[in-house]
């Protein structure tokens, strides 16, 4: 190393020496490992040479010591690990063992999760305790409007990446063996409520007078998106993520075996793509969300706030502002509901409607278990009529004239922002 000087070997394996790139003379130390080809560099913090080489000694002597009982040489913080990890996992992505999602999801649970509880600790101090006592301290501190709604299927993640840099660390010997965790603390169950029957007729009734409502052509515009939004959701029983990543191409109207239209989402979520089915009433829904969009292009996503760019939230605030209208914000088990209820109704009403759990399961994208535990395999557009026997679509009522004045409503007044938002020279030339 270029910046070493005054260099002196006390014994194979152990030197002293002064750094060139400081401004004082105090000695270092660098200890090898036995039987390792990994050093240590210790400040000595002294500049007499017999102290140095005293403390080099000592040193020598515990590194040893610390091998040889299995007791942590490096003094690392969490923080520093996980870094570490996560570059593990960025090569692992760039020769495709995994996929870019997934280092995304490890990265976001790393630094916005793991590091405020145990980021500073040093790994070798994380016992059992801090590991039995997260789910707690994560419901504690959960981010997002909502504390209270950090799920457990969320904190089950965060723990299996903890768990994770942990195994890392104890591979790279930062800390024992005996610091690895042993299985999981069980979560009191979180789960959001669904809709009744009852509770959905009211939030279409409730909304419908919401939308009317509105004060300004902004507020029509995202009441009237966020109505529509409602209604897609709970008619394909998509995952927000899905949502968020659905885009124009990916939407295909088709007929099922019986001749009767549908449409064919392909949709992608939690790294997986698949096709779900929905019924006509869907096209009808994304027909009123196209006219009133901004971005119509193929490759544009299909939910946008009102300038056309990505709806990153998915209307939260009119979600919560709708279901506190309808009162229907708390669920029985005294939950707030969110975004995600929609699919769980979804759930719920196909299930009442006698769907298969194997096909249900398939057209949803997840497990015949969790579809039996929460509320099955086959391919589902092929089977479309069976998956959607009996559903017309979630309006449950029928559709009063005013809605489309209210679309029509929502699309000047976004046609009228546009316009504003354009150059005046622009706005003459178009008029010539």
């Amino acid at each position: 190393m270029a910046f070493i000087v005054d260099k002196e070997e006390l014994k194979s394996g152990l030197i002293i020496f002064r750094r060139g790139d400081v401004g004082h003379s105090n000695f270092y130390c660098r200890v090898r490992l036995p039987k390792q080809d990994r050093y240590k560099i210790i400040s000595l913090q002294t500049a007499d040479r017999q102290t140095a080489r005293d403390q080099a000694f000592e040193h020598d002597a515990d590194i040893r010591f610390r091998v040889k009982h299995d007791v942590p040489v490096f003094n690392r913080p969490f923080r520093e690990v996980a870094e570490e990890y996560i570059l593990t996992q960025q090569r692992r992505a760039a020769t495709g063992v995994i996929s870019e999602q997934r280092v995304s999801v490890i990265t976001n649970i790393v630094r916005n999760a793991l590091d405020q509880y145990v980021g500073s600790v040093q790994v070798d101090l994380i016992g059992p305790e801090r590991w039995s006592d997260y789910p707690t301290w994560r419901r504690e501190n959960g981010k997002g409007r909502i504390r209270d709604l950090v799920s457990d299927s969320t904190i089950s993640l965060e723990m299996g990446i903890f768990n994770a840099v942990m195994n890392y660390a104890i591979s790279k010997r930062y800390v024992p063996a005996a610091h690895r965790f042993e299985g999981r603390p069980k979560l009191k169950t979180n789960r959001r409520d669904e809709f009744t029957l009852d509770e959905w007729r009211k939030l279409h009734r409730v909304g419908r007078e919401w939308m009317k409502k509105a004060t300004t052509p902004q507020g029509v515009w995202y009441r009237t998106m966020c109505y529509n939004f409602i209604l897609i959701m709970c008619n394909t029983g998509m995952r927000p993520r899905e949502a968020k990543n659905l885009l124009w191409r990916d939407i295909r109207p088709a007929k099922d075996r019986d001749g009767h239209e549908i449409v064919v989402l392909s949709v992608y979520g939690k790294g997986k793509a698949r096709r779900l089915v929905a019924p006509k009433s869907v096209g009808d829904y994304l027909d009123r969300v196209r006219e009133l969009s901004a971005a119509k292009k193929p490759e544009d996503p299909v939910f946008t706030i009102i300038n056309g760019k990505p709806a990153k939230y998915l209307y939260d605030d009119n979600v919560e502002a709708l279901l506190e209208a309808a009162e229907l914000r708390m669920g029985p088990n005294g939950i707030p509901r969110t975004t995600y209820c929609f699919r769980h109704t979804y759930a719920t009403f196909r299930l009442s409607e006698g769907v298969d759990v194997y096909m249900l399961a398939e057209q949803m994208g997840t497990s015949v278990k969790m579809i039996e535990q929460h509320y099955g395999h086959v391919n589902t557009v092929q089977y479309a009529d069976r998956v959607l026997m009996g559903m017309k679509g979630f309006d449950l009522l029928p559709e009063p004239a005013n809605e489309k004045t209210a679309t029509a409503k929502a699309v000047a007044a976004a046609t009228s922002r546009d316009k504003a938002a354009r150059p005046a020279q622009t706005r003459r030339k178009s008029a010539a």
